[in-house]
């Protein structure tokens, strides 16, 4: 069976793609693709815009199960590239845009549904990718961090029930920064510029990020991830550690992840939900 991804930026589609161990094809959104990953598998450029051309090629090249990763900004209609099908729909897709990146995000894997593919989540496609339980690498976290970690994720868990974001920092149960639009890296990026009494130095990391899927979230389309940039991001706003929850996360390129984690002197850990 193949494996049909619609992939937005960043680097979770080409691991999702590498990881799937099956034949993969791949439409890549157009504005949102840039790497050339893609260059290792069969796939077109479509807009989001273009449904009717999206199935068409899925179909084309023989797929039977769909799913839709990587970033996605909110489209402009205006400048949207459609087809006869993006153009009927146009309403509805409107209208699930300014409920959310998730609702826009399930009404593109919902279209898909009703022309007769299965939509699967990452966890289906590449379970290989899902944060299990317990430390990924050597550093480990001191009781102190359980207490922060345990806020963090009510943060997220709250924050999530409004479709705000998927990550928190907590340092010494003071919350430092949650995530909104920006993303998780801009969100770290701001932490430096607090006063060092409410943050870690370089000297002495403190606080964690916590990254858990919202309340409100599919899972089929959108889950946390953690990267290698992510344990360099969180090395640089002076943390001691990240952890996310277990079985609804993603490592991406996990070996790397542990491996830079341990350099920088960062704990890694898939905690209980």
């Amino acid at each position: 069976m193949t494996l049909g991804i619609i992939a937005g930026g960043g680097d979770l589609p080409r691991a999702v793609a590498h990881a799937a161990g099956r034949d993969v094809f791949v439409v890549a959104l157009v504005g949102s693709v840039t790497d050339g990953w893609i260059n290792a598998f069969p796939h077109e450029f479509l807009s989001p815009g273009e449904p009717g051309r999206i199935i068409k090629a899925m179909k084309a090249h023989g797929v039977t199960q769909v799913l839709m990763c990587g970033r996605v900004d909110r489209p402009k209609f205006s400048e949207m590239k459609l087809d006869a099908k993006g153009m009927l729909l146009l309403p509805r897709a409107i209208a699930a845009a300014k409920k959310g990146d998730d609702a826009l995000l399930r009404f593109i894997v919902g279209i898909c549904e009703d022309e007769g593919l299965a939509a699967i989540s990452v966890a289906q496609a590449a379970p290989g990718l899902v944060c299990g339980e317990g430390l990924l690498g050597r550093v480990a976290p001191g009781q102190d961090y359980r207490a922060d970690i345990a806020a963090a994720l009510r943060i997220v868990h709250a924050l999530g029930a409004l479709d705000v974001g998927q990550g928190a920092v907590v340092c010494d149960g003071l919350a430092l920064a949650v995530e909104a639009a920006e993303g998780t890296d801009a969100m770290l990026g701001r932490i430096p510029a607090l006063r060092e009494s409410l943050r870690g130095t370089a000297d002495k990391p403190r606080g964690v990020l916590v990254k858990a899927l919202k309340l409100t979230q599919d899972a089929k389309t959108d889950m946390p991830v953690v990267g290698v940039q992510t344990v360099r991001n969180a090395h640089a706003a002076f943390l001691a550690g990240i952890a996310l929850e277990a079985g609804s996360s993603l490592i991406l390129d996990r070996d790397q992840v542990a491996a830079e984690a341990d350099r920088l002197g960062l704990f890694v850990l898939g905690v209980k939900p």
